[in-house]
């Protein structure tokens, strides 16, 4: 049977000296975005010249061109200046700490946590083949495993894209945790089923499924989503408990045109943002906030296992403008 606990989500919350790690890691990671539009952002308020339209303008175009789109620009925009109005602001120096909060506000308008978990708690991981879907998984499996010293399962279910099942195979076996898989062409609803049986029987605390991402097939995949969802609930009524959508920050706003094709057929609950190191524009964050509504609960720090940082919504503006 499947055992139902009560409490906080799988992810314990981190330790001071956990945090302020994965803070470092995060704020690494965003080097390019720092030195490029959001340095350039900090040097148009670092003085205490006065507030004019020009310098909305620029705030404007340069949000824009940092990935934030057009229309959580506008949003960030409008609600700094009614914040600079209602408190008589005057200089532009005064300005940037009221722009940081109304960018921390973005984030936690959508921020949730799981209060309820269940054994095995379920993961559905989900997203465009090439976002880093696999590496993702591999990380937290990785975390799951050894920090939180949980068992861990993975589920092979992208069986459509070539060798997608051995790379799994391969990065479960450097986590060092078990992985079902069923092959190429395989039905990947089996697999799935397969996976929960064999969660079940080894007593698993976290099972973590894979999803093909071929939007060149959209109509097909987001059938096989579906599919792969009713076989999940057929089997354990309340999950997947979490369904993380992978986005990858270099393809910038067409990254989240991608992403919007996922939330209706997977029932997306978190996201994911990699290769945020990849990019100058970390601006990306922001439009997945407002466009896609759903909070970011990881980051993606680098390529090694260990470079998975929790989403904190101040550490990673204040690392933007640090």
């Amino acid at each position: 049977m499947f055992k139902r606990l009560f409490g906080r989500g799988q992810d314990t919350p981190r330790t001071e000296d956990e945090a302020k790690a994965e803070e470092a890691q995060v704020s690494q990671s965003l080097e390019k975005s720092r030195q490029g539009i959001f340095g350039r952002i900090s040097q148009m308020f670092a003085t205490d010249d006065p507030i004019t339209d020009e310098l909305w303008d620029e705030l404007e175009e340069s949000l824009i061109q940092g990935d934030v789109g057009l229309e959580t620009t506008l949003y960030l925009v409008n609600r700094t200046k009614d914040r600079v109005n209602r408190h008589g602001t005057k200089n532009a120096r005064d300005v940037r700490d009221m722009l940081k909060s109304e960018m921390v506000r973005t984030f936690q308008e959508f921020a949730g946590q799981q209060q309820i978990v269940a054994r095995p708690y379920v993961v559905l991981v989900v997203g465009v083949n090439g976002a880093g879907k696999t590496t993702m998984i591999a990380k937290l499996a990785h975390r799951y495993k050894n920090r939180f010293g949980k068992k861990v399962l993975l589920a092979a279910g992208d069986t459509f894209r070539a060798a997608a099942t051995e790379q799994l195979e391969t990065w479960a076996e450097r986590a060092g945790v078990p992985c079902v898989s069923m092959g190429q062409g395989a039905d990947s609803a089996a697999v799935v089923f397969k996976a929960l049986d064999a969660a079940v029987e080894q007593d698993v605390d976290v099972l973590i499924i894979d999803t093909a991402g071929r939007l060149q097939a959209k109509f097909n995949l987001m059938l096989e989503l579906e599919k792969m969802r009713n076989i999940i609930r057929r089997k354990m009524p309340d999950a997947p408990h979490e369904v993380l959508l992978v986005i990858d920050a270099t393809t910038g706003q067409n990254g989240v045109l991608q992403a919007k094709a996922f939330l209706k057929s997977a029932g997306v609950s978190d996201v994911a943002v990699t290769k945020l190191d990849g990019t100058a524009k970390g601006g990306i964050a922001f439009a997945i906030a407002q466009d896609i509504e759903r909070p970011i609960r990881y980051i993606g720090t680098g390529e090694k296992m260990g470079d998975l940082a929790m989403f904190d919504a101040q550490s990673f503006v204040d690392a933007l403008f640090a």
